[in-house]
């Protein structure tokens, strides 16, 4: 019989290749494992290798006392030696001699001494004083490298090899120290000899060393500055050195150096610093591994982290030296300069904190600039009022200013209210309005630019395009996720923000009414009033309606007052069943008491009010109010600036449109009984349809043209359409726009004034001036005989 078949089938070709990937997959990790299990033996070897070589030189005894022999007795020590019988002696004896040989017991002891070798107890002080013998100093030795080769192996054991090679310092640690050890040992000299010679100077001496010191300091800054700005991961050091600057100990140039360096600093971390906030690494992050890359990264963002911490120290430093007027130690900068290092410093932190508002620290510069908003010097409090309002003013999304609001109420809080106006006013600069917030959505939403039908056809494929459409769809939900998120977030910061403003301003209202805060917190309840939660409404109207009864308030926080009663009511207030005919009255007696001087600059609210009162309130206003606020204001543009009077037309403007019964006005015929009562301060009492308005008339000889425009288109009725309508350009602008844009806050006029044509005089020409031939002839002669007579006034007449 042949041999049997194997039973077991063949794989086809198809299989074959079904699992060719597999197997190589396989085989790879296989050959992987194996090189990692031969590196692990090869570090296990090494290890051992160490630890014998470590073991066996700890057990090499070391003799506790050194004896010098005679050489007699050397000589015949060995011959004594030459004479034993080796031959006679077998290995294991042989072994154990060399045994007891490396013993110290046996060898090193002074075989002449009396001692025993088991007496322990009486060898004590002999120990002693051999250790006293041995040097207390070793001697220096040169520091070796051992680099450990292969080991041998023989019948004995495994044999260990190794080869010392000399340490060789680096050539560039060197050149650095040798560069170092000069400069340190050059400076107190040349300081020694700077100051002996700065004495022995004159005044122009002084001075022009001043300055060549000074640019030789500049120098140095732009250098390192330089340095660390071109490549900050290797520079990080220079920053250092340049923070070791602003302990400049040279009085000459000290606070100019001091300030350069401030500045310069600012500049650099401005431009080196990352647009993230850099965490700090847990302790697992720490022990893992990874490339040379991530790790140079992450040195160098602990580095950054660290020197900004140590700039914001010093700046915070600096000023804090200055409120409390003290000297350092180094007597270079005198208690009165520290004024200027002071403002420099706060100029340096209020620019870190607008322009560095995602970087860490940004609270700590917060804490530290809230309470400079209330200094006693006005050049520091503009400079962080002006800081934090463009804080509040380019924030989108609400975190910063949170911050801050926090931090500010906190402050008056602690100085129990006793702060600057100027610290809430900042506060009207929050962008915390629906419009705003839709505005900062759409600026902050990721854009995806998508590619269009005509650009797909052209480049891609049916497939493809498939694919494409697909992929934008789902990009397309992404962002709008992320947009809805963005929005809750800012909802909820915004929120909170509010809260705590209006709990300043409660508190405020509540316990210091007759503070200087007042404006400050009837204008920012002006300002916030469309925000305010329905639940504070009826308390708030009281607590306005007593101040404004009171009579304690200015005309401008009687109109913040009636601005922000107003602002509920056409809001969420209009649920609210609260007739204000208090403050229609208020307001109608506070007209008479504007005009062109301070109280110009009330207009703007008392425009915002009208707008409120008369324009969104028309179906609860009756015509008699309407009328008597037509009349009033009319007489009010009389004796106001240009753009007041403008603004006032275009508010009466919007009157006569909202009720177009007010016509009446135009005509010189008495309607119903009674006369006018122009200083009567109730405007439903008052009898304005008894009147005309007169004052357009008048102002229609304005020297402003925009003015004359609108009085002779109210004159007219206020037509929309034919002759006497307004242009476009006026139509569409609001009262409040008008009174901006022809304001002459600045001593500009608008629109400019032409400038006079240029009237030159006519050149005389002797013999062409008179018409009369005989007066000109005579007019000749006479000139002619003056100049021919010559007039001697030194001659004498008797």
């Amino acid at each position: 019989m042949g041999p049997l078949r194997s039973k077991k089938r063949r794989p086809t070709f198809r299989r074959l290749l079904k699992t060719s990937g597999m197997k190589l997959e396989n085989k790879l990790k296989n050959r992987q494992l194996k090189q990692e299990n031969v590196a692990k033996k090869q570090r296990k070897e090494q290890k051992r290798l160490r630890q014998a070589m470590k073991g066996a030189t700890l057990q090499i005894p070391r003799p506790l006392e050194t004896y010098r022999k005679r050489p007699e007795e050397e000589e015949e020590e060995e011959e004594f030696l030459e004479s034993l019988p080796t031959d006679m002696l077998d290995e294991e004896d042989l072994q154990q001699m060399t045994a007891m040989a490396r013993k110290a017991s046996f060898i090193t002891r002074d075989l002449s001494s009396c001692g025993s070798v088991h007496s322990g107890k009486k060898r004590g002080a002999d120990v002693v004083r051999g250790y006293e013998k041995v040097p207390r100093k070793m001697a220096r030795m040169e520091e070796k490298e051992v680099i450990h080769l292969l080991p041998f192996k023989d019948k004995s054991g495994v044999i260990p090899r190794s080869v010392e090679r000399a340490k060789q310092p680096r050539k560039e640690e060197e050149e650095e120290e040798e560069e170092e050890e000069p400069a340190e040992t050059a400076e107190p000299e040349e300081d020694e000899g700077a100051s002996s010679s700065y004495v022995e100077m004159t005044p122009e001496e002084r001075e022009q060393f001043r300055v060549n010191t000074l640019n030789m300091k500049k120098q140095r800054i732009a250098t390192l500055a330089s340095a660390i700005i071109s490549d900050p991961l290797n520079n990080m050091k220079r920053v250092k050195e340049m923070r070791g600057m602003m302990m400049e100990a040279d009085p000459c140039v000290a606070v100019s150096v001091r300030k350069m360096v401030m500045v310069s600093l600012t500049e650099v971390f401005k431009d080196i610093a990352p647009t993230y906030r850099i965490r700090p690494l847990t302790a697992a992050e720490k022990n893992t591994k990874v490339k040379k890359e991530t790790q140079q990264l992450r040195e160098f963002e602990e580095s950054i982290v660290s020197q900004y911490k140590f700039f914001l120290e010093d700046l915070e430093q600096t000023i804090k030296d200055w409120k409390q007027k003290k000297r350092k130690r180094s007597q270079a900068v005198s208690v009165q300069s520290y004024r200027g290092l002071a403002e420099v410093s706060v100029r340096c932190l209020c620019e870190l904190l607008l322009t560095m508002p995602h970087f860490n620290f940004h609270n700590n510069i917060i804490v530290t600039l809230v309470p400079l908003m209330n200094d006693p010097l006005k050049k520091v409090s503009d400079m962080c009022c002006d800081a934090f309002r463009k804080l509040f003013h380019d924030d989108r999304v609400g975190g910063a200013s949170l911050a801050t609001v926090r931090v500010i109420s906190g402050l008056i809080k602690s100085l129990n209210y006793s702060v600057r106006p100027e610290v809430l006013r900042t506060l009207l600069s929050l962008r915390i309005k629906e419009v705003e917030m839709r505005k900062d959505l759409e600026a902050t939403a990721p854009k995806k630019k998508f590619m269009t039908n005509k650009e797909k056809k052209k480049n891609l494929s049916r497939m493809q395009r498939k694919w494409k459409k697909a992929e934008e769809k789902l990009e397309k939900e992404l962002l709008e996720a992320e947009a809805s998120e963005s929005k809750d977030k800012k909802i909820k910061l915004h929120t909170e923000t509010l809260n705590i403003i209006f709990l300043i301003y409660f508190r405020i209202l509540k316990k210091a009414q007759k503070s200087v805060l007042l404006p400050a917190v009837l204008e920012g309840l002006a300002n916030f009033a469309h925000l305010i939660n329905l639940e504070f409404f009826d308390d708030l109207l009281n607590v306005l309606q007593n101040l404004i009864q009171s009579g304690d308030l200015t005309n401008r926080e009687s109109l913040h007052c009636i601005q922000t009663v107003f602002t509920i009511l056409s809001g969420q207030g209009d649920a609210l069943n609260i007739d204000p005919l208090n403050f229609y009255s208020q307001l109608y007696t506070i007209l008479m008491r504007l005009h062109a001087g301070a109280p110009n600059e009330d207009i703007i609210i008392v425009l915002r009010c009208l707008d409120a009162m008369l324009t969104r309130r028309r179906k609860q206003v009756t015509l008699q109010r309407a009328m008597a606020f037509l009349k009033r204001l009319s007489t009010l543009s009389l004796h106001v600036l240009p753009n007041a009077s403008v603004g006032i037309l275009a508010a009466n403007r919007a009157t006569m449109h909202s009720f177009p019964k007010c016509d009446i006005l135009l005509d010189n015929e008495i309607q119903g009984s009674g006369f006018y009562l122009a200083e009567l301060d109730e405007a439903e009492h008052c009898n304005a349809q008894n009147t005309a308005l007169w004052e357009l008339h008048t102002l229609q000889r304005h020297f402003h043209p925009v003015v004359r425009q609108f009085a002779a288109h109210l004159s007219r009725g206020a037509p929309s359409e034919g002759s006497a309508a307004l242009s476009m350009e006026l139509c569409r602008r609001s009262p409040l726009e008008l009174f901006e844009d022809y304001s002459v806050k600045d001593m500009t006029f608008n629109p400019p004034v032409a400038s006079p044509a240029s009237k030159k005089k006519d050149q005389f020409v002797d013999g062409a001036m008179l018409l009369d031939d005989e007066l000109q002839k005579r007019v000749e002669s006479i000139l002619s005989a003056a100049e021919d007579t010559h007039l001697d006034f030194t001659a004498t007449h008797h």
